[in-house]
């Protein structure tokens, strides 16, 4: 499929659209009248959808990036610690009992954005203590704050009463449960923007991929293109998390299948990654809606059962 970029960019798109149009109405209920129906359509299935799609293309844009930086099929969005960051302000503010708003921002969701930034402020000025910045000093860096951030999660967790720790159980599970599209409009920026500066350095990443040297050759300043890339998707991961929680996998699976049926060109890879992200994604949360219906599993859980045997094949088939 990797020599006809054009009809596999289109096949994925085709695919993308079905799955947007038909996952509002599965699972619609016969029982209740047109009006309610017709209400729960607009107001709690398609904002869900289109949130889903938004959060699964930024995830997974943003993996396809670090996978780039790194060079490594196994990098994440959650790699340098944005989402440990995260997860740590909103286990804060249920521990301590805020509750406030911030700008039509609810306490938790600003406490988890805060926490995603001060986790890429310390990965970045911690890494900035080696002479050089380079990508072995930044992953390294992010792997240790994920590991104290986590840490320091679990025993938040172990000193709260039996609804905090539940509630910020429920919270690390990752859900994309919202109603109306105010979510939808406080995250868009971050991805649009993220979308805007990734297109806009496609070259770039070419480049990187192939090696520091050749980069540099061509008249790359590797470093700034670096520390741009990083502060962006890690903003993008931030908002993301901030606003559903933590959901693994996607920004490592989604970038991996898509080189394997586009190739690793960025100019063609970026495009086919948003759509594929986006769709995986409304898939997942349908699957996640449908599985034990009326009641649904968190969206995080199905990534992560289809991502962890992904991932131990992807780790058996790069030989790492």
């Amino acid at each position: 499929m990797i020599s006809n970029r054009p009809v596999t960019l289109f096949l994925i798109a085709l695919v993308t659209l079905i799955i947007v149009i038909a996952s509002p109405f599965f699972g619609s209920s016969h029982t209740v009248s047109a009006e309610i129906h017709h209400q729960i359509l607009t107001e709690i299935r398609l904002p869900r959808m289109l949130f889903a799609f938004i959060v699964g293309a930024g995830l997974a844009l943003c993996g396809m990036v670090f996978q780039a930086m790194f060079r490594n099929p196994l990098a994440t969005p959650f790699t340098l610690g944005v989402a440990s960051g995260a997860s740590l302000g909103a286990a804060l503010t249920v521990f301590l009992g805020f509750s406030f708003t911030f700008l039509g921002v609810d306490g938790t969701t600003f406490a988890a954005f805060i926490g995603a930034l001060i986790s890429i402020s310390f990965v970045y000025y911690l890494s900035r203590f080696r002479s050089n910045f380079s990508t072995e000093t930044l992953l390294l860096t992010g792997v240790a704050i994920s590991f104290f951030f986590s840490s320091l999660i679990l025993f938040i967790q172990y000193l709260s009463n039996i609804t905090d720790s539940f509630r910020i159980l429920r919270w690390l599970m990752g859900s994309l449960t919202i109603v109306g599209y105010h979510d939808i409009l406080q995250l868009l920026p971050f991805v649009i923007i993220c979308i805007a500066v990734v297109l806009w350095l496609s070259r770039e990443l070419n480049l990187l991929v192939a090696g520091d040297d050749l980069a540099l050759s061509r008249g790359v300043n590797v470093q700034g293109t670096r520390l741009l890339l990083f502060f962006v998707t890690s903003l993008c991961v931030g908002a993301v998390v901030a606003l559903c929680g933590p959901i693994g996998f996607v920004g490592m699976m989604v970038p991996h299948i898509c080189r394997l049926l586009i190739g690793n060109d960025h100019r063609w890879l970026i495009p086919a990654t948003l759509l594929f992200g986006g769709g995986f994604l409304i898939l997942c949360d349908t699957i996640a809606r449908l599985i034990i219906a009326p009641a649904e599993i968190p969206v995080g859980v199905i990534t992560t059962l289809l991502g962890g045997p992904f991932f131990i094949w992807l780790l058996i088939k790069s030989k790492i």
